[in-house]
């Protein structure tokens, strides 16, 4: 989520369904498992049902890639800063994102899960590393100075 505000808000949510469901967990796979489904589900009806209230816009980029000789890996960057970068992703570029790298899903099951193709999976990772590989770099520029 945008701000810690809606992320209490979704995780209250979630672990309130959790409760009330917790009769219907089986005891096959892991606890953890079951639990984090409920909340990558909630996230999803929540970011689902904001982009209905309000229309996707989509965010263009142009082609103007940076410069591969730049090297990102040699600068340091507080944890929290490229959180914040991440935070301020469009909506459904940051879910893929945070899917793919933190939840360590193949595009296959990101697709499956936000209803959505394997390429605009694959095209949203992108543009999100883009988008971020530009703000990290942007902040390179501004400690080189």
């Amino acid at each position: 989520m945008k701000n810690e505000a809606d992320a209490q808000d979704v995780f209250q949510e979630a672990f309130v369904i959790a409760f009330q469901k917790m009769s219907q967990y089986r005891f096959e796979g892991s606890f953890e498992g079951w639990l984090k489904r409920i909340f990558i589900n909630k996230l999803i009806e929540t970011l689902n049902k904001r982009k209905r209230e309000t229309p996707f816009l989509d965010v263009l980029y142009q082609e103007d890639f940076v410069d591969e000789d730049q090297e990102i890996d040699s600068f340091s960057i507080p944890q929290e800063k490229l959180l914040e970068f991440i935070q301020h992703l469009p909506d459904q570029y940051r879910l893929v994102f945070n899917l793919y790298f933190f939840e360590k899903m193949k595009h296959k099951e990101i697709a499956s899960l936000l209803n959505i193709s394997e390429g605009t999976s694959k095209s949203n990772l992108n543009r999100a590393k883009s988008n971020l590989q530009k703000k990290i770099l942007t902040l390179m520029a501004s400690k080189d100075v």
